[in-house]
């Protein structure tokens, strides 16, 4: 099971942390991502990163503003998020893969959290 937090209204500029904490004692994963969706849009890819070397992506309009990382330990994956824009604004999705690299598509995942709401105002 994956539970995703962190979310809130910000101002555009600001910054806000997602967290998303695996449990189950047989869950197993080799990669987490981010997705989002806003209002009236399809869901879309934000960020992953693998276990291992831990390599991380992310789509174009959030590199250097966001960053991914990875708590193997705790079995947590971060998103740290920074200089917000208003079309950042969307219900934020942690998911995670079993095997092979997280993918950039929707349909490579094996779970999925709840979903956590960024709001951010102009």
């Amino acid at each position: 099971q994956l539970q995703a937090s962190g979310g809130g209204l910000v101002q555009a500029g600001g910054s806000l942390r997602l967290t998303c904490a695996a449990s189950g004692r047989t869950f197993a994963y080799n990669g987490m991502g981010w997705f989002r969706q806003a209002p009236g849009k399809e869901r879309e890819f934000v960020a992953s990163i693998n276990r291992g070397q831990g390599s991380t992506y992310y789509t174009d309009s959030v590199k250097g503003r966001f960053t991914i990382s990875l708590d193997n330990a705790q079995n947590t994956v971060y998103l740290q998020m920074n200089s917000l824009k208003p079309e950042d604004t969307g219900v934020y999705y942690c998911a995670a893969v079993r095997r092979g690299d997280a993918p950039e598509t929707e349909k490579g995942y094996d779970y999925w959290g709840q979903g956590t709401q960024v709001t951010v105002s102009s």
